[in-house]
């Protein structure tokens, strides 16, 4: 058989190249080894307590502590072990979430990007911050960025050709990108400029990262979400519980104009705000504020005008050469910070946003909103509302419906 004739083989080289001066005399080549003869240990004494296999560093198979332990089958064991456990630990669904997400900001460069992006460096949640504007300036404000000493490795991309680099695996993206308002200039000027803007980075953001949430900071929010939405759905990745218009800053003018109304801690308001993001749009809903303060129809008139005209309050005190852009940064960190903790699992995390909703005759409308891990858990309704309120939504819907169809219009005309 094959099996005889290699044993055959075996015993010639071992007989004939063996030195002519080996004192051992040569053998004929054996065609069968006979079977070793079993030898038969000394009995142990019965007051000796047999050796643990685990504690004596060289036990063998048998468990004598006379004979050396075989290494490399111990290794060999160990590597297979390691082997098979390895695939499970790959597998493990919270594996890469317990490192921290990637997040993007598209128009890091400009008024509100620079200051939004040193708010999410400071971010505990931040693991890889992405830094990107159409001008070479992004690489600097990055590098200004990463001396902070926080855990987010922070890295800048500037022009076109460098935003498929900035998108690919985010968790978040942060559209700040656009002008800002100038005195004068209504937002449906700045709807003729930054739509564009708008509809590229979100062409973007459909090829490079389609199951990341969207964070839209880009003025006229009431259009720049329809155009968002409508060309998602054109790249067939649309999905409205992961894309967001970011009102959280009229939340954060309407809590600090009552608190200072009132005297109350700031910290310990909440007054939430529906509606849209402009001008009589913005809604305020003081008849729903904790702590609960009685105020007269004249108080609650003007702290709903000057929480719509909160923007223009800024560009006329900075006599036209600036908007509000750190406080919009503020806000928008706080509403990136809310999205990352519910997508970390944690639970109850309630914002108002701008978001695909039913609550109302338009097809996007700003209510408080419960997050989650994938996005938008549960919209919640508008509660009981005042007389006062009552008609100011009514008189808001119009100017929402024109803005929305505006968007829709220029996303479908591209």
């Amino acid at each position: 058989s094959p099996r005889a004739h290699f044993g055959r083989a075996r015993a010639r080289v071992r007989v004939f190249t063996r030195p002519f001066f080996s004192p051992q005399p040569l053998e004929p080549p054996r065609r069968f080894h006979p079977r070793p003869t079993a030898v038969k240990l000394p009995a142990r004494p019965a007051d000796v307590r047999p050796r643990s296999r685990l504690g004596d560093p060289n036990r063998t198979g048998t468990g004598r502590p006379d004979e050396t332990m075989d290494t490399r089958s111990a290794n060999g064991r160990v590597a297979k072990l390691a082997a098979h456990l390895q695939p499970q630990i790959r597998r493990d669904p919270t594996a890469a979430r317990k490192t921290g997400f990637t997040v993007a900001v598209l128009g890091a460069a400009g008024g509100i990007g620079q200051p939004l992006s040193l708010l999410l460096k400071r971010c505990p949640l931040v693991a890889d911050l992405r830094l990107y504007d159409v001008v070479p300036l992004a690489a600097g404000v990055a590098a200004d960025v990463s001396h902070v000493n926080s855990r987010a490795d922070t890295r800048g991309f500037h022009g076109p050709s460098q935003l498929p680099l900035a998108l690919a695996g985010c968790d978040l993206v942060v559209i700040p990108a656009g002008v800002p308002r100038k005195p004068g200039m209504t937002r449906d000027d700045l709807f003729k400029i930054n739509a564009g803007i708008v509809a590229g980075l979100t062409e973007a953001c459909a090829a490079h990262c389609p199951k990341a949430m969207i964070n839209m900071i880009s003025n006229p929010v009431n259009s720049t979400v329809p155009i968002a939405s409508e060309i998602l759905k054109k790249k067939g990745v649309y999905d409205p519980k992961k894309l967001f218009g970011v009102t959280t800053l009229d939340v954060v003018r309407a809590k600090t104009f009552y608190a200072e109304k009132n005297g109350l801690e700031t910290a310990k308001v909440d007054v939430p705000v529906v509606g849209g993001h402009a001008g009589i749009t913005i809604l305020p809903l003081l008849s729903q504020a904790t702590p609960k303060v009685a105020m007269t129809d004249d108080v609650i008139d003007a702290l709903t005008k000057r929480t719509q005209d909160g923007g223009t309050e800024v560009v006329a005190a900075k006599a036209g050469k600036g908007s509000a852009t750190l406080s919009m940064a503020y806000a928008g960190a706080l509403f990136a910070d809310a999205c990352l903790r519910a997508k970390n699992g944690e639970a109850n995390v309630v914002e108002c946003t701008y978001v695909e909703s039913t609550v109302t005759e338009v097809p996007f409308f700003a209510t408080k909103v419960t997050l989650g891990k994938e996005g938008v858990e549960k919209i919640h309704g508008l509660g009981e509302l005042s007389a006062y309120e009552q008609k100011a939504l009514d008189a808001m819907m119009p100017e929402l419906k024109d803005s929305i169809n505006k968007g829709v219009e220029f996303a479908n005309g591209m």
